[in-house]
């Protein structure tokens, strides 16, 4: 018999607690498709939570939501960022608010250095990080500030896609796939510049299809099924359920 986890310890959904971000009974659609069906989740200030699912459960839809790009189209419900309706808002002006999405694929662009592709975020305000700063946390990156962003490796330009979101003055980090095709040792370097980004304040999301790697580093997770949350608590209770592993995230 299959019974279903029991996720009501540790709820945090959207109407049980204030938090720094809330996300409360979205609904968002791709044209006639019916994606995000009524997601609420609450992310609070410095935490890093794993917004986990298989393939097609709506883990980047409810990102690109969050982050109020054009699709997928959002026909009810609200996000709230820092007591700031960003439901109300477009992209633009989300990422005026302090969100900061960097993308699957990465977005690096084409002509221009390591360095300009950093300067070119910093061209308006709200200015975050220093560049030199950010060489700091990503030193391959100061070693090849000269160098074209897309001859970069694959892990390099991950860095460079981080690096451009935190010299905006962001306040979450919306992660898409960061660990995609990236050799183990690149992961690591990756999750371990990610605590260090938490150390200083700034919350994440975090969709990743390499759950495990993204459970030891979250504090919390929400586990999407065709839209929907099923599973809202710690990231612990998950890696310690095989039963809720198997059932929606196939590992």
């Amino acid at each position: 018999m299959n019974v279903k986890p029991d996720f009501s310890k540790g709820k945090n959904l959207a109407e049980t607690a204030p938090a720094y971000l809330s996300v409360w009974d979205i609904h968002a659609y791709y044209g006639e498709s019916y994606i995000v069906q009524g997601v609420s989740f609450n992310v609070h200030e410095g935490e890093i939570l794993a917004l986990l699912g298989r393939n097609g459960a709506g883990k980047t839809s409810t990102l690109r939501a969050i982050a109020r790009l054009d699709d997928p189209q959002i026909t009810h419900g609200e996000v709230w960022l820092d007591h700031q309706p960003l439901h109300l808002k477009n992209s633009h002006q989300a990422s005026q608010l302090g969100i900061g999405l960097v993308p699957e694929d990465r977005r690096i662009i084409p002509g221009l250095t390591v360095e300009e592709n950093l300067q070119l975020a910093q061209i308006a305000p709200p200015i975050g990080w220093s560049i030199e700063r950010l060489y700091e946390l990503f030193p391959r990156l100061g070693e090849r500030r000269k160098q074209e962003g897309v001859t970069l490796s694959g892990g390099e330009q991950q860095m460079l896609a981080i690096a451009r979101a935190l010299a905006r003055d962001i306040k979450v980090l919306l992660l898409d796939e960061p660990y995609e095709g990236l050799a183990p040792v690149i992961v690591d370097e990756i999750e371990k510049t990610l605590r260090l980004i938490k150390e200083q304040g700034i919350t994440t999301v975090i969709v990743e299809q390499n759950a495990v790697r993204a459970l030891e580093l979250a504090d919390r997770s929400v586990i999407l099924d065709t839209g929907s949350v099923v599973f809202d608590g710690a990231a612990a209770e998950v890696l310690g359920n095989e039963e809720l592993r198997a059932e929606y995230l196939a590992i």
